[in-house]
Order: structure tokens, then C-alpha cells, then sequence
């Protein structure tokens, strides 16, 4: 999305199926915390209980446990509930176990050549996740933020590491996930995916032609680590108007040697 902030919404995370472990008490505290981290506004303790379909003591009595440790903070005057500053420790402290910082530098220079938003990105839950980027300073260009979950079927980055992943993996996106269309572009077959990320995993780059959001291209290439395993990956992103096919193929040898370079960065032998 261009320069316009795209509405960032609920939803819940997590598979249908229940484990044998599974907590309730600790699921609903964690649907809370979700529901109040993806709302702009402030919510009162009747709106969250309305919202999530719990009884109201149950919400209270998980708000004041929240709010306790730092997660939650009430507001004094209006007594309403919004997201605390401890989930940000929390956040940061779990980029920097991923150890990808010294990724960040080559992600600059990525931006500095193209002058469009580079993010960098992991596979978890068969969804991409966000872990770091250095935004375009165009006054168009694409919104994001970390930790922003996107599908990987029909993204450049989940293209890119699905590309790099045993077909084991493909086959279980499909089955629990499925392949939702987002635009005319979204490949929904899995045998026409399975083709594709052929080609991508040859050509060394992946691209997102408006296969996820309409007026969005993206480019990604592969990082690998000393295990020679796809680590995570790495996309150009911009407007349809800059990123042009002829745009694309002038980027596709840039992407292809910072895929070596920042694979270098974490162990991987040429």
C-alpha cells in the first residue's frame, strides 16, 4: 500500500485445532492482549467483553493480572484498557534473538540504490512476518510495520523461502491454510504454485506482481545461513507506477548479489 495507512484489524492467531495442553485461561489473556494491540483506540472493559464473547468478570479479573505485569495499562480517568509498553520489550527482545542484525546495513544500502522500502521477513505459521526494514523516502511508497503478517503464497518473500523449503511444506500451506485469492494475480492451484516457485528457486529472485495488494510490486531474493538453509528473506518494495516491468529486471542482478552478500553476513559458503 502507497502512503495511506492500511487499516490494521483483529484477528486471531493460531491453529483451530486445539492442543493437549491447551490453557483457556492463558488463550483468553492472549486474545486480549491481540485484540488490544491491533486497536487504535483505548476499549473499555464492556466493549472487549462484547467484542471477544467472554463474561465480563472473566475480563476483568485477566485486565487487572495483565496490567499487574505491565502488558496492559488502564487509563485513570475513563478507565479504559490499551496496550502497555512492556509488550515492546518483549517484541524487541525476541528480533534480537534472531540474530539477523547484522542484516540491517545491507537493507540501507538496498534502499539507498533503489529508493524504495526494503523489509526483511521469516516463515512462521506459513505466514511472512515482518522482522525489519528501512523505509523509502518517497512520498509514495509502500505501508508496513514490523511484525505485519502477510500470506506466502503470493508475497515475493514467502514465494522466495517456500522456493528453499521442502515441497512437504508447500503441501501443508495448502491443506490448513488453502490459497486465498487476494487479486486477479493470486495463484490458487497448488501444481501452478509448485511450478512457479520452480522458476524462482533457478532464477534466484522471486516477484510479487500485484499477486498480494492491487498497485504494489515487490522483488525478493533468498538469505541463507552457514547451514546453506534458507534463513529468511529480503524484498524491494514500491508502487506499480516506479516498479515497472523494466524496473524489476534492472533490480533482479542488485537483489541476486545482496542475496550473497547478506547470506555471507550469516555463515553461508559461496
Amino acid at each position: 500500500m502507497c502512503s495511506d495507512e492500511k487499516p490494521v484489524t483483529y484477528r486471531p492467531h493460531g491453529s483451530q485445532e486445539r492442543p493437549r495442553d491447551y490453557i483457556q485461561s492463558l488463550d483468553r489473556a492472549v486474545e486480549i492482549l491481540e485484540y488490544l494491540a491491533f486497536s487504535k483506540e483505548s476499549r473499555g472493559l464492556l466493549e472487549i467483553s462484547k467484542a471477544l464473547q467472554l463474561h465480563k468478570t472473566t475480563v476483568h479479573r485477566i485486565l487487572g493480572t495483565l496490567s499487574h505485569r505491565g502488558y496492559v495499562q488502564q487509563d485513570p480517568e475513563t478507565s479504559r484498557y490499551r496496550i502497555g509498553l512492556r509488550l515492546l520489550e518483549i517484541g524487541d527482545a525476541a528480533l534480537q534473538n534472531l540474530d539477523l542484525r547484522p542484516l540491517h546495513p545491507f537493507l540501507q544500502e538496498l534502499m539507498q540504490h533503489s529508493q524504495e522500502t526494503v523489509h526483511l521477513g521469516v516463515l512462521e505459521d506459513y505466514e511472512i512476518v515482518y522482522v525489519d526494514k528501512v523505509e523509502s523516502k518517497e512520498t509514495i511508497r509502500m505501508y508496513s510495520r514490523l511484525g505485519h503478517r502477510v500470506p506466502a503464497h503470493c508475497t515475493s518473500m514467502g514465494k522466495m523461502i517456500l522456493a528453499h523449503s521442502p515441497q512437504a511444506l508447500v503441501r501443508s500451506l495448502a491443506a490448513e491454510k488453502g490459497l486465498p485469492k487476494f487479486t486477479a494475480n493470486t495463484i490458487v492451484d497448488e501444481e501452478t504454485l509448485g511450478h512457479h516457485l520452480d522458476e524462482v528457486r533457478l532464477q534466484g529472485y522471486a516477484v510479487d506482481d500485484e499477486e498480494y495488494e492491487q498497485n504494489i510490486r515487490c522483488i525478493a531474493g533468498p538469505v541463507f545461513d552457514y547451514k546453506a538453509k534458507i534463513a529468511a528473506a529480503f524484498s524491494i518494495s514500491g508502487p506499480k507506477f516506479r516498479m515497472t516491468s523494466q524496473r524489476l529486471r534492472e533490480l533482479a542482478p542488485l537483489v541476486k548479489e545482496y542475496s550473497q552478500i547478506m547470506s555471507r553476513a550469516l555463515g553461508a559458503v559461496d
